[in-house]
């Protein structure tokens, strides 16, 4: 891989280029974190699918272990599914047998995942002991009380349950009802099923609109789930089509885990994120996403505060004013040049984070925003607050977030993580977009714009991110990790 494509601390592969990313089958484990996510390598002359495996004591800094989930192994590929505690407390993974037609379960000979028995399809029959016709897809396994539940994607997915993994009975459909905003077509595949404040959430993907989650309830009587609403993490691009797999899929393939201090963490595969699919064979991680849901029943998004424990150089600058607002109809938004495009900062390096804190009243209805890596030909990456569409939009990706729906007296406060050419944006904790904008090293201006009326910030925050890639650059050398080829 090109030294300039190497992130500062966002989890990514340290092989060649490959395709899928999906991360899979997370655990905490005696004070472990525990990551696998697929590997595409070659395979008698073919390609199948490993699970790479990584741990780190903090979801940042990663190391990677000998692959053992892999077909040499197992006999078949890996397909994507999640981590589980077994009956007898051991970890186990349930995932799809790539060219197996079933789906599978193996179980761990130790805590550290060095090593598995011989994985084992999941046999699932009806109540009358038939055996049960039903789509073998992307699963997932959760428990509830001394039953162990699962599910298997596709546009349907069924749900089915056992006291032992080992004798499955059909129940029938998995969830009761679609909201109105899922388009009929789409599929839900590597799915998460998991109780979060109180509710359900089940984080997925669609393949031709990207990540996404419903929220909800579990009926235990009839043993199904019940979603109340449906939401989404992936945004379009101006110049991504409508609908299609890797098209129009920025944010993708999740999988969370649940930490010892009960938060509830997720990653998703960043698949394209940038013009021409530039992203898309790179296998990088989204930054680590804690997700919470409080009494108002709205999901809750905050970066990782681990991260917080990387900050270096700390410089805050206050009461800022954007004084030379945007006046004519006809004015290009962003604009160009100074002074209506107004040079707040210089970024820290190009592994950084600056939050900025802006009056509720400032805000409120005013088109304004940040322009990152300005310069010579390049108008740089946009960060803009649109009240006319209820939007952030961040490069040309825009996500639904409106001011009005703050609660009262509620402040505007982006946090933006900058890690070489990708930026993510997360806004008051209700919306997170990512981007990529590849640019020349030495460009890190932070410049500044308002439209109609000057706009005051209250605090600019800044500090340099101290890199998290050691274990990388080892794996980029020893390749601990690479499967085997035949």
């Amino acid at each position: 891989m090109p030294e300039e494509w190497i992130l500062n601390y966002h989890l990514m592969h340290p092989g060649a280029e490959s395709l899928p990313g999906d991360p899979n089958a997370a655990f905490h484990l005696d004070g472990v974190y525990h990551l696998h996510y697929i590997l595409r390598h070659p395979w008698k002359g073919r390609q199948t699918f490993a699970f790479i495996h990584v741990t780190s004591p903090d979801l940042l800094h990663w190391n990677w272990q000998p692959t053992v989930l892999q077909r040499s192994f197992t006999g078949h590929g890996m397909f994507s599914g999640t981590g589980f505690i077994a009956p007898d407390g051991r970890p186990a993974v349930i995932y799809h047998g790539e060219a197996s037609g079933r789906n599978q379960i193996a179980l761990a000979t130790d805590r550290k995942l060095s090593g598995w028995e011989k994985p084992y399809p999941v046999e699932v029959k009806r109540a009358d002991g038939s055996p049960a016709e039903m789509h073998h897809w992307d699963p997932d396994c959760f428990r509830i009380g001394d039953t162990y539940y699962a599910i298997s994607g596709g546009n349907n997915p069924p749900v089915f349950k056992s006291r032992d993994l080992r004798h499955w009975t059909l129940i029938g459909d998995f969830v009761r009802r679609q909201p109105a905003d899922v388009v009929v077509g789409e599929d839900i595949s590597c799915p998460n099923f998991f109780p979060i404040g109180n509710q359900w959430m089940l984080l997925c993907i669609s393949h031709p609109l990207g990540c996404r989650y419903y929220l909800g309830d579990w009926d235990a009587a009839a043993e199904q789930f019940v979603p109340r609403t449906h939401g989404r993490m992936n945004w379009a691009r101006n110049e991504q089509p409508a609908w299609g797999v890797l098209h129009r899929t920025d944010f993708f393939a999740p999988e969370s885990v649940e930490t010892p201090d009960g938060r509830r963490v997720m990653w998703a595969w960043i698949t394209s994120a940038g013009p021409d699919n530039l992203l898309l064979n790179r296998t990088i991680q989204s930054l680590p996403r804690e997700l919470s849901l409080p009494s108002d029943g709205r999901l809750r998004i905050q970066p990782l505060r681990e991260l917080e424990g990387q900050r270096r150089d700390p410089v805050t600058l206050r009461n800022l004013v954007l004084s030379h607002p945007l006046t004519g109809h006809g004015d290009r938004v962003p604009p160009r040049d100074a002074p209506a495009l107004q040079r707040l900062a210089e970024l820290p390096g190009d592994s950084s984070e600056f939050r900025v804190v802006i009056p509720r009243a400032e805000a409120s209805r005013k088109l304004f925003g940040f322009v990152l890596f300005a310069g010579g030909d390049d108008p740089g990456l946009p960060i803009l607050l649109r009240p006319d569409t209820g939007t952030l939009r961040v490069g040309s990706t825009e996500a639904p977030f409106a001011l009005a729906e703050l609660t009262a007296g509620e402040d505007l406060e982006l946090r933006v993580f900058v890690d070489k050419y990708l930026v993510e944006v997360f806004a008051n904790g209700r919306q997170a977009v990512l981007a990529a904008h590849p640019h020349p090293a030495d460009r890190r201006s932070l410049d500044a714009f308002t439209v109609g009326a000057p706009t005051s910030l209250r605090q600019l925050d800044l500090w340099r991110l101290e890199p998290t890639h050691r274990g990388f650059h080892e794996a980029r050398t020893h390749r601990v990790w690479e499967p085997k080829p035949r």
